[in-house]
């Protein structure tokens, strides 16, 4: 599908399920700009709750969002893809309704509503994973996962951009936003049923006994992942934080970082992950680790030259810590793809999952416990961390061949097709 040197755009949507699905995700993807950086803002104007309060409600809603994954998992490794995918969708429509018809101070509906939109955030990524790991294989699916991801920042830093015109409207032009999100949830998850792929097992053996059978424990990598999970939160958290009490910046300096890092993802993604197809999956993943682990030293450096150099600076090694993000994003699922039997696919995606959620929980708890006892805390701690994950990852062994950069057009166990009937799956 794609070479070092030329990346084909239609053969690349087709391995990441097709012009239809393609839609779905943007819509989607700009439905949750529209709200997502805006939600502690809803709870907190329209409903009229304390910021701790909707503060506490959005994190509940989101680790108890995780209690779902095992079922998904097991719901994928039945064969459903598309319709997981949408149902992803469609629960978060739920969470919207829930918002919108929440009265002022009622804190239980809103947290309700939390839980909702984090089941829904929480099932998407492995219900897409696993969608495209059905319909690509080999390294055309390390891009196509690549390619969705570039597309889904881009229409959220549009639907971001929308919202900020939209508050200006205060608790009216939140609610409008909250109820247009609702629309493209609704949108995106028919988009998405309606492409119609299902994975179908081929093994004799019943359904109760692929079942039975454990997914793969990774122990080491999905540990691992819960620390490469942390960049995730760096620009949104720890330079904010950082930039804004410790180097006493403007909070333009925080925005730029945010807007340089999405558009890196947007427009890198897909071109380092293919640059990326020369290495194993694994040296990848490590070597990631690596360049965050010197991005986080390099805030270190940074953050000691004081309020003047400091601040261009840490926006500088933020772009060497986008670089290491775009290349662990470009890795870690594709890794799991490799490593997983077909029919554990979806478990063992539920799993990973459960790590990165995890990793994305609690790490803005331990950003804001550490950074107050200076930078080397902080990025010192990072970085050590980083380190130690990279090297569990690169001297842990696969097992088989799964890694192999090529894979026959049918996986083992699973084969897709798009049925000509209802598509029920």
């Amino acid at each position: 599908m794609a070479t070092i040197t030329g990346i084909q755009p239609r053969a690349l949507v087709r391995a990441s399920g097709g012009p239809r699905y393609a839609v779905a995700l943007a819509v989607d993807a700009l439905g949750t700009g529209l709200l997502r950086p805006f939600l502690l803002l809803f709870g907190m104007k329209v409903l009229r709750l304390t910021a701790p309060v909707t503060g506490t409600a959005m994190t509940v809603g989101i680790v108890a969002g995780l209690v779902c994954m095992p079922a998904v998992g097991r719901w994928l490794d039945r064969g459903a893809r598309s319709t997981v995918v949408a149902a992803s969708m469609l629960v978060r429509v739920l969470g919207v309704a829930l918002l919108l018809a929440a009265p002022a101070g009622h804190v239980w509906l809103f947290a309700t509503a939390a839980l909702f939109l984090g089941i829904g955030n929480q099932a998407w990524p492995a219900a897409h994973a696993a969608l495209v790991a059905t319909v690509a294989h080999g390294r055309e699916r390390d891009t196509a996962l690549a390619g969705a991801r570039a597309l889904r920042n881009a229409a959220l830093g549009v639907g971001a951009l929308l919202a900020t015109v939209c508050l200006a409207g205060g608790t009216t032009g939140l609610r409008a936003l909250a109820a247009v999100t609702a629309l493209a949830y609704l949108a995106a998850a028919a988009l998405a049923w309606s492409v119609h792929v299902h994975a179908h097992p081929t093994e004799a053996a019943p359904a109760k006994d692929r079942d039975g059978e454990p997914a793969p424990r990774m122990l080491a990598l999905l540990a691992a992942n819960v620390v490469y999970a942390f960049c995730l939160n760096v620009p949104e958290i720890a330079l904010p934080l950082v930039l804004s009490t410790q180097l006493h910046a403007s909070p333009v300096w925080p925005a730029a970082v945010f807007v340089a890092n999405t558009a890196l993802v947007v427009t890198l993604q897909v071109p380092v992950t293919v640059l990326m197809s020369r290495l194993s999956r694994r040296t990848v993943l490590a070597l990631s680790g690596v360049v965050l682990a010197a991005s986080y030293l390099g805030f270190l450096a940074a953050t000691s030259l004081g309020h003047g150099w400091g601040i261009p600076a840490v926006a500088a090694v933020s772009v060497v810590c986008t670089i290491g993000e775009i290349i662990y994003a470009g890795s870690a699922t594709a890794l799991v793809t490799a490593l997983a039997p077909a029919h554990v696919l979806g478990r063992a995606l539920a799993r990973f999952q459960l790590s990165t959620g995890f990793g994305l929980a609690v790490s803005p708890a331990v950003i804001t416990t550490l950074a107050p006892h200076g930078p080397a805390a902080l990025w010192g701690s990072l970085a050590a961390a980083t380190l130690l994950s990279a090297s569990a990852v690169a001297t842990k062994k696969d097992q088989g061949t799964r890694l192999s950069g090529c894979c026959p057009r049918e996986r083992a166990g699973i084969r897709a097709r798009q049925p000509s009937g209802d598509g029920l799956e």
